[in-house]
């Protein structure tokens, strides 16, 4: 209990009795409940009651929805839970990771480019007064994951890029802020996403580095996170081989577990070895990267058994509750483990101050304050200050209609995305609107059917544009491999073969990798983005009445000398 009151919780003795006494009048189910962070879609009162008052859980995130299911939402569970709940949510870019209607301030990624370490603070500020407002006491939030592997498919835009150092000083000043707003920071996904090119959601990931080169990267990024104060860690479905065995010797391959189930990573490294007090989560315990691993009745108290102390989401509810509870009547659970563990989730209640206020949001606050135009031009700022002329090799920018007036747009989509994270499918649409505004006569391209033979004429091309716009909108996205362009039948028919003979742009409105698949586009843009606001700033770049100003937070050419042609 001494250690509650230094970092991160710093509890003064009326948060530390108060932490006392309510752990002292848990029965063990009401304990083991208090692990559980488990998640709301909406307001259906019987299944927040369930929550609530039957089961008793520790938390909930709250999945994107608008203000007024937020309000019954949060309302309910904060005023019948016995103990205050933990309200999350994923507050990576804005508000609008929690409200449909909450602000899109930028990705991580768009924050880097700007260069600009304020502009971490200002995310970090908007995520903490919006989140507030709506309820949320706890950020899901930064990412503090390197973008070392281009090919990974979800990290990606939401880093802060490639370098550590720039990775360490932003996801501080995001912590120090959204913290300053009284909400709890959460650095994830440790021991650190982006190395591997595959996706913890589909299968057990690793962080390959070796033990000396984590140290000076990841380490150095948790380091600073912790020491800027971060109340929570978010452990990630992940591998880290060398310093499981550097840990434990005799550790095998076969036997190396992702870190939401090894002690070695989560006791040895996390505790011990750089010292963190505060609470472990760990990611989305429905992803494969951890059911891989070991059969679930097992996974789910060795969870906590390593070192976690809160487990989020379950794969069937009922099922994953009486794994726990098994867990700890067979003693994988030891009883000061469940008590270490519930001690933390409580004392990061406390340090929010809901022993006193449980947050319940109001509605006019929420309104007022929840995508707010003050915010809104916080994200023009961003936009303007981070949209990337990654590759300018033709005198082409900036365009306009007279010079340009018949344009020939390929539109280039993905799937559907998901969790707020994914692809706004009218993001095209909308970009080709905005040009007709301007003046442009914009005309859609699309395939013509048939085989070789069949195919539009080069000359017909060069005769009718006077300029050709590219804009693939590919974003990052959970349960995906790759986060590459599936080009057009037939033969790929929509692939860039004019670029020698009619003017080409290529912009990519999220993915900043798509150079791979372009190398010879010589104008190439980035805007790690597509809401409006962006695309505003994109128009006004193109046509020259703003200049190009960010710059890249990661390799842009992927390492190919290729695409510096």
């Amino acid at each position: 209990m001494d250690k509650l009151r230094n970092k991160p919780f710093c509890l003064d003795d009326e948060a530390i009795a108060w932490v006392n006494n309510t752990l002292a009048s848990l029965t063990i189910d009401e304990k083991i409940a208090q692990l559980f962070c488990l998640i709301a879609y909406s307001s259906e009162e019987g299944y927040l009651s369930y929550l609530s008052e039957g089961l008793k859980v520790g938390g909930i995130m709250c999945r994107v929805m608008p203000n007024e299911e937020i309000e019954k939402t949060v309302s309910y569970v904060q005023t019948r839970s016995k103990v205050p709940m933990l309200i999350s949510a994923n507050l990576e870019a804005g508000g609008n990771g929690v409200s449909t209607s909450g602000s899109k301030v930028g990705c991580e990624m768009a924050i880097a480019a700007t260069k600009n370490v304020e502009y971490a603070t200002t995310l970090g500020r908007i995520c903490g007064k919006e989140g507030r407002a709506a309820g949320v006491n706890w950020s899901f939030a930064p990412i503090a994951d390197i973008d070392m592997n281009f090919r990974n498919p979800i990290t990606n835009t939401r880093t802060f890029g490639g370098d550590p150092e720039l990775v360490a000083s932003f996801a501080s000043a995001y912590i120090k802020a959204v913290q300053e707003e009284g909400l709890a920071a959460t650095a994830k996904h440790f021991p650190g996403d982006g190395v591997d090119e595959r996706d913890q959601h589909l299968v057990t990931s690793i962080n390959s580095l070796s033990a000396e080169e984590w140290d000076k990267t990841y380490g150095r990024i948790y380091r600073e996170c912790i020491e800027a104060g971060t109340k929570t860690i978010m452990v990630g479905h992940i591998m880290q081989p060398a310093w499981s065995k550097k840990i434990n010797p005799s550790l095998k391959n076969e036997n190396i577990l992702p870190a939401t189930l090894s002690k070695e990573i989560i006791t040895g490294l996390l505790r011990e070895h750089l010292g963190f007090e505060g609470l472990v989560i760990t990611d989305a315990t429905t992803m494969a990267g951890m059911n891989i691993a070991m059969e679930r009745r097992k996974a789910v108290p060795q969870a906590i058994a390593c070192g976690c102390d809160m487990f989020l989401f379950t794969k069937n509810l009922e099922e994953d509750f009486a794994y726990m509870k098994a867990g700890y009547e067979e003693g994988i659970i030891t009883p000061k483990r469940l008590d270490e563990a519930v001690t933390r989730i409580l004392a990061l209640k406390a340090s929010l101050g809901l022993h006193k206020d449980r947050m319940i949001p109001n509605r006019e606050t929420m309104e007022s304050l929840i995508g707010c135009e003050e915010h809104k031009k916080l994200a023009s700022l961003v936009a303007d200050e981070s949209i990337t002329l990654v590759k300018n090799k033709q005198d082409v920018l900036p365009i306009s209609a007279e010079k340009y007036h018949r344009v020939l747009f390929y539109p280039i989509d993905s799937g559907e995305g998901q969790m707020g994270s994914g692809v706004d499918l009218s993001a095209n649409h909308r970009f080709m609107e905005k040009l007709r505004k301007q003046g442009f006569d914009v005309t859609e391209f699309k395939p013509k059917p048939g085989f070789e033979g069949m195919m539009a004429s080069s000359e017909e091309v060069k005769n009718n544009y006077d300029l050709i716009i590219y804009s693939a909108n590919m974003a990052t996205k959970s349960n995906q491999t790759i986060v590459r362009i599936e080009w057009a039948q037939p033969m790929g028919a929509n692939v860039p073969i004019y670029v020698e003979s009619v003017p080409t742009i290529f912009v990519s409105l999220e993915n900043p990798y798509h150079l791979l698949d372009v190398p010879r586009v010589k104008t190439y843009i980035n805007t790690y983005g597509s809401t409006d606001i962006i695309l505003d700033s994109l128009i006004d770049k193109l046509m020259g009445r703003s200049p190009f100003k960010g710059q890249s937070p990661v390799d842009a050419f992927c390492g190919k000398w290729d695409t510096r042609l």
